[in-house]
């Protein structure tokens, strides 16, 4: 599969808005067979099988993540700005996803991994039910919280970033709270496990 990197100028935000728009697109119309629309368990569509697209977003040029906050599948409050400092990677899933479960064994691994170095993990379940979400959980033995995100709400926030109908989706914030890097599509181990690295080496 084939990679493309964003190059964007600092300090252009509305260019940055652009071709992150851009790579929504091109992990929608990468889907084999052209067709995302699956029924989930909480009514609407789909997700991208088959489609990648994976972009690294230059110092100074980055987008501020919203103030996400919300519930977990197990109750608990959750907010985003509370891992401020440290860097974050937030996928998009749902248990109705097969290409979720498939990439569900690597971010479970790199969690594990990658824990030690001070690097969070947040799922953000989407048109699922808490018991589907819960199982998914223990099948795929994930370790790391995920938001309750039944209507698609915390996708909504981040408008163009994150679009409704694209999973999985995976975003990894720098310790500023400003989005670093955004794989569209199901992720690798290498793949991600790269572009948190840059991000990790990246200056506090």
């Amino acid at each position: 599969m084939s990679r493309r990197r964003s190059l964007v100028r600092p300090g252009a935000a509305g260019a940055a808005w652009t071709l992150l728009a851009g790579s929504v697109l091109l992990a929608v119309t990468a889907c084999s067979g052209g067709a995302i629309a699956q029924v989930t368990p909480m009514g609407g569509s789909g997700y991208v099988d088959g489609g990648y697209a994976s972009h690294y977003y230059a110092p100074g040029s980055r987008l501020l993540a919203p103030k996400v906050t919300g519930t977990t599948l197990t109750g608990h409050r959750f907010s985003l700005a509370a891992d401020r400092g440290s860097v974050v990677v937030l996928n998009f899933w749902g248990s109705w996803c097969p290409p979720c479960r498939r990439e569900a064994p690597a971010l479970a691994e790199l969690a594990r991994r990658l824990g030690r170095d001070g690097v969070r993990f947040v799922g953000v379940d989407m048109r699922d039910t808490v018991a589907s979400g819960e199982a998914f959980e223990q099948t795929f033995d994930v370790g790391y919280p995920s938001l309750n995100d039944p209507n698609g709400l915390v996708a909504l926030a981040f408008h163009g970033t994150v679009p409704l109908d694209a999973f999985p989706s995976t975003l990894v914030i720098d310790r500023t709270g400003r989005i670093a890097a955004s794989v569209f599509g199901e992720v690798s181990y290498l793949g991600l496990r790269s572009l948190i690295a840059k991000v990790m080496a990246e200056p506090s």
